[in-house]
């Protein structure tokens, strides 16, 4: 394991790099009763305090933390002298500029772009918190890009736009890329995060990635091969329950059918989706045609009955007895942040492999496993995109990690054990190579 600051670069070195710093405080939990299942109190987490915790903003330590934002950046070639302002500036600049000018895919070599991150949102679906607006996103997307660098060596800038209509969205990145290598998009609601992604992928020549859909996806592949690993059944023979059809539930259950899962049932505030339902939109329709062979209607509840996996992705509530009522060996992914679907704890007494997204409860569900290394493989080895083959090989390689420690409350490993981005960095690159989409 190693701690935040202790950081391995797998990349060459670069002119700028974007530099940052954070930290945990360790709580202990106490413990309290929840439908008749003794389970632990939620803990007082730093991370989780609202404002109203404190007297003033001065008294939160998340205050403290951000002030002056999580992020700078710092030069990487040193200016003592005049000769070096000579070469770092004018003129030797000039000399640059004009070869790339000459041979515009010189700037790859040549500056920073190939090796940096644009983090790109509107601030319309920001973590839990919703339509905030993009001034009170940039915390997050700061965050985001403290994350890259901190876990894979990848420079980030986080871009906070101040317009949600998609046509502005798609034309204000297609004119930001020639300044990065890569663009990842956050926090952009649903259905229009979509078309932003899909057109923003047909427009440009560098790997764009909704982390929301794809991250999420990635992880929670990686957790369910080793899950089902654990309780010997292959993907083909389960049946699953997703619940929730925005960003992140579309992409679990399109990255669950590609792995080759035997059925899968997909649910939104309406009931189960299901081809013919009223008021489907374009992407749920796509959905229907795909899932939910039985075409069973109803509610999440009623199709959780004999289930062997549920995902959760609703920010919605089951009750115990619908865990009770799946099939043995059941696996519970209950995703919803801060509150999970149902309480792990209540969980884990009817199903054999519990994970949330959260870091207080063992097999947490979390992004960071896979984002900053598959942009650093896909950076490392110059991929105009990043297919479905690296998607998977990323699942792939974070699962073998667990290797022969496999446990069910080890399933997935921590975001700070050494050897997850290495890992995913190598896989993501040689697939990328694999599927003809290097330029390196």
């Amino acid at each position: 394991m190693r701690h935040l600051s202790e950081v391995h670069d797998y990349g060459r070195e670069r002119k700028i790099v974007i530099t940052g710093a954070c930290g945990a405080t360790p709580v202990l939990p106490t413990c309290r009763v929840l439908q008749g299942v003794a389970v632990a109190a939620e803990p007082a987490r730093t991370d989780t305090h609202s404002y109203d915790s404190y007297d003033s903003p001065a008294d939160d330590p998340a205050f403290a933390l951000h002030r002056g934002g999580k992020i700078e950046v710092r030069s990487t070639v040193p200016v003592r002298d005049k000769d070096d302002l000579s070469l770092a500036y004018t003129p030797g600049v000039a000399r640059v500029c004009s070869a790339i000018a000459d041979e515009p895919a010189l700037a790859r070599d040549y500056t920073w772009v190939s090796r940096v991150v644009a983090v790109v949102t509107d601030g319309t679906a920001v973590l839990g918190l919703g339509d905030i607006g993009p001034s009170a996103a940039m915390p997050v997307m700061e965050g985001k890009a403290l994350l890259f660098k901190e876990f894979a060596g990848v420079d980030a800038v986080p871009i906070c736009l101040d317009c949600t209509d998609v046509d502005a969205l798609v034309e204000t990145v297609i004119r930001l890329a020639p300044s990065f290598g890569g663009i990842n998009i956050e926090d952009i609601s649903a259905p229009r995060c979509f078309e932003v992604e899909d057109r923003l992928r047909a427009a440009l020549d560098i790997p764009v990635f909704h982390d929301d859909q794809h991250g999420t996806a990635i992880v929670v592949l990686a957790a369910l091969r080793n899950a089902v690993r654990l309780t010997g059944r292959p993907l083909t023979e389960l049946r699953a329950v997703v619940a929730g059809a925005g960003a992140s539930g579309v992409a679990v259950t399109r990255m669950l059918l590609q792995a080759g899962i035997g059925d899968i049932v997909v649910s939104d505030r309406k009931g189960l989706i299901y081809p013919g339902r009223d008021g489907l939109s374009p992407v749920k329709q796509a959905l229907s045609r795909d899932t939910n062979r039985e075409r069973r209607t109803g509610s999440t509840e009623e199709a959780l009955r004999g289930a062997d996996v549920f995902v959760g992705l609703s920010g919605g509530t089951l009750a115990e007895q619908s865990i009770a009522a799946m099939a043995d060996d059941a696996i519970v992914f209950a995703l919803s942040n801060p509150t999970p679907e149902v309480h792990p704890q209540v969980a884990a007494a009817h199903a054999r492999v519990v994970a949330t997204g959260r870091s207080d409860f063992p097999n947490q569900i979390n992004n960071v496993l896979a984002f900053p290394g598959i942009f650093r493989g896909a950076l490392d080895v110059r991929a105009h995109s990043i297919t479905e083959g690296m998607k998977l090989a990323a699942a792939e390689a974070l699962a073998d990690v667990v290797g022969d420690d496999l446990a069910a409350d080890y399933v997935i490993p921590s975001p700070f054990d050494d050897r997850v981005a290495p890992a995913v960095v190598a896989a993501v690159a040689d697939q990328a190579r694999k599927d003809g989409v290097a330029r390196t």
